[in-house]
């Protein structure tokens, strides 16, 4: 009767280490923030220079990453002259 007492000690003794552990743990966890943007631009940009299918795939991701930049400045330009348009009283 005694060695199942101390079995069930000991296994309690373990949980309560581990649920300890467990819940610190999840009180003091700090999340990672990584600043990947440039990092994948230049990533896409050394690969285009490889060659081969994946060189052109690479070209055509960094085309399409500059073409949408440009349409964003585009539609901010747009936005732009429309307000000015507005304040002169045009249509």
């Amino acid at each position: 009767m005694t060695r199942h007492v101390r079995l069930a000690a000991r296994i309690a003794l373990f949980g309560a280490v581990f649920g300890a552990g467990y819940l610190f743990a999840t009180l003091t966890q700090t999340t990672a923030q990584a600043q990947m943007g440039d990092l994948g631009k230049k990533a896409l940009e050394a690969t285009g220079g490889s060659g081969g299918t994946l060189g052109s795939v690479a070209k055509l991701g960094t085309s399409i990453s500059q073409m949408r930049e440009h349409l964003t400045a585009l539609n901010q330009n747009v936005d732009e002259l429309e307000k000015i348009k507005a304040s002169l009283g045009g249509g």
